[in-house]
């Protein structure tokens, strides 16, 4: 029998300006996911989490909260992006083109724009992408810019494993 590692993310000398990657996983947003983060965030719009409320508006329905789509996006780019993240250092360009709406599925995938050596970190390297969310219809529902710090292989909290 052979035993094989599990995917361990890309390290900094895995990144190429311009690879896009298609994030694997997709998800499928439920009515309790947008009650949940609205409250657990302290966001008091009824278009969130009162049906009856957001029947009455041009939606007829609630709005997915908007802070909640960009988690989601963020979240299924880690497996490709930041598994091997030292730190986020800023997020950009953050635009919402079209709503999500509760029972939307939402993709994504990021293309790398930028990446560079630190010039104060030795360990890690700075990386910039573009992150796409589209939803089922193929409509992009979000879009943003993040720019990391990511470990060099050999480096960071498994160094043992990846050396």
């Amino acid at each position: 029998m052979t035993t094989h590692s599990g995917w361990q993310g890309r390290f900094f000398e895995d990144f190429v300006c311009g690879d896009e990657y298609r994030h694997p996983l997709g998800r499928t947003v439920t009515t309790t996911d947008n009650i949940w983060f609205s409250l657990l965030t302290q966001n008091t719009a009824p278009l969130h989490f009162d049906h009856e409320y957001a029947r009455r508006t041009e939606f007829g329905r609630p709005l997915v909260n908007s802070t909640f789509t960009l988690a989601l996006v963020a979240g299924q780019s880690v497996t490709d992006v930041s598994q091997n993240v030292f730190a986020n250092l800023g997020w950009t360009d953050i635009v919402l083109p079209a709503p999500v709406f509760e029972g939307d599925t939402i993709h994504s995938r990021s293309t790398v724009l930028a990446v560079r050596e630190s010039r104060s970190r030795p360990a890690v390297g700075v990386v910039t992408v573009r992150t796409e969310g589209t939803k089922q219809t193929g409509e992009t529902v979000i879009e943003f810019s993040r720019t990391l710090l990511v470990y060099k292989r050999g480096h960071g909290p498994r160094a043992e494993e990846t050396a």
